[in-house]
């Protein structure tokens, strides 16, 4: 017999993609760990404490690599690449190694011309005054944009990069899933060779300079199938989250006036808003799935060999233990030490990035707009979730 869903944990008739909360603070008043079915997944063990989320994530008996898992077959032939995410030490570490520098504060420092000029832009294409949907219209194109341009994604096939992403991250349905996965790793395929043939200074194609023959890692480079990867998870980890962290920052003061107006009062205080957008509503809400390479305890709980567990973030950053009144959204509370990029090794490589655009956008978007406003009761207001991600498919607001 299956575990329970959280959907089916949640009270009758509450939405849960709008408000996960309830749902997590119960379970976590219960207890740190609980077995949970995930639709598409199979059972897994739930963490919903901070303290419990932590030691989960520097566990080294919890594995990224799938192949752990006791149900482990086969990848059903979508898998884009390998990955960071998917790997495990010593292979996670070269990967990242290969990647780091690209994404550190002083690298982050020298794009923020860049990003602030992609963000001016995408203001410039705003109506002055009149309503505008902010996820399509800023939150969206800004992170794209950027990553795009890192990697070196020519201008004419972000759109349709975009789409094949999200899918494979909100999947819609399995066959359009499976469809994306295709799409996605033929487009990147023939990225790499062009990319290859005429090298342009782009991250991606110094990372095809670095690959090696199939199937032979053992340089220190990357194996075809690595590349691939790489490149798939740059572009979409590089932009999911950040779309989903602008759009619920903007929509989190929108909807706590006391503290909009802090921040208009105190533009210094940018920097806090965003670390407690990351808190408050973690645009990850779950780390990826990770397997037991052995029988372990978790928190006071047997964990099987072989058996998933996934953390939740989302209830690590609502934890009353670490954050006292946490269901408040407070640009006084300074959150140190929220677990919404992740923690240990596998702590989000784009957090530096991610930061920097949401500050920029934040900053210029309420500069150009000080009559900022919602354009629709926050009620019905439409939220997308998968198992790691949730965010707003729109943000309807009134510009002036």
């Amino acid at each position: 017999m299956r575990a329970p869903t959280l959907e089916e944990l949640a009270p009758r008739g509450h939405d849960l993609a709008a408000d996960p909360f309830p749902v997590l603070a119960a379970l976590r008043d219960e207890g740190p760990v609980h077995r949970v079915h995930v639709p598409g997944s199979g059972d897994a063990w739930l963490v919903v404490t901070r303290e419990a989320v932590r030691a989960a994530l520097t566990d080294p008996r919890l594995r990224n690599d799938i192949r752990h898992s006791a149900t482990w077959e086969t990848d059903g032939g979508h898998a884009v690449g390998r990955n960071m995410l998917q790997s495990d030490p010593p292979d996670h570490t070269r990967l990242r190694r290969l990647v780091a520098d690209r994404f550190t504060p002083a690298r982050v420092t020298a794009l923020r011309p860049r990003i602030e000029t992609v963000a001016g832009e995408l203001l410039d294409r705003l109506p002055r005054t009149g309503t505008a949907d902010l996820v399509s219209g800023f939150a969206l194109p800004l992170p794209v944009t950027v990553i795009c341009d890192l990697l070196g994604v020519p201008g004419a096939d972000r759109a349709a990069f975009h789409r094949w992403s999200d899918e494979l991250v909100m999947p819609s349905g399995q066959e359009a899933a499976a469809a994306s996965a295709a799409a996605l790793t033929s487009y990147l395929t023939e990225l790499i060779a062009e990319k290859t043939r005429t090298p342009d200074g782009s991250l991606l194609a110094d990372l095809a300079a670095a690959a090696g023959p199939p199937d032979d890692a053992e340089s220190g480079g990357l194996a075809p199938g690595e590349l691939l990867g790489m490149a798939f998870l740059l572009l979409v980890a590089g932009h999911e989250t950040t779309v989903n962290l602008i759009s619920a920052t903007v929509h989190s003061l929108l909807t706590h006036p006391d503290q909009l107006a802090l921040l208009r009062a105190d533009p210094a205080l940018t920097a806090a808003a965003i670390e407690e957008s990351l808190r408050f509503a973690a645009p990850a809400h779950s780390g990826a799935f990770r397997f037991a390479a052995e029988p372990l305890e978790l928190a006071g709980t047997p964990v099987a060999a072989g058996d998933a567990v996934l953390v939740s973030l989302a209830a690590a950053c609502r934890d009353p233990l670490a954050f006292p009144d946490p269901d408040r959204f407070d640009l006084t509370r300074r959150p140190r030490g929220h677990l919404a990029f992740g923690h240990g090794a596998h702590h989000c490589l784009g957090a530096p990035l991610a930061r920097a655009e949401a500050a920029v956008a934040l900053r210029l978007l309420l500069e150009r707009h000080p009559s900022l406003a919602l354009a629709a009761d926050p009620g019905p207001l439409t939220w997308r979730t998968s198992t790691l991600l949730r965010g707003l498919t729109s943000l309807p607001v009134r510009l002036g």
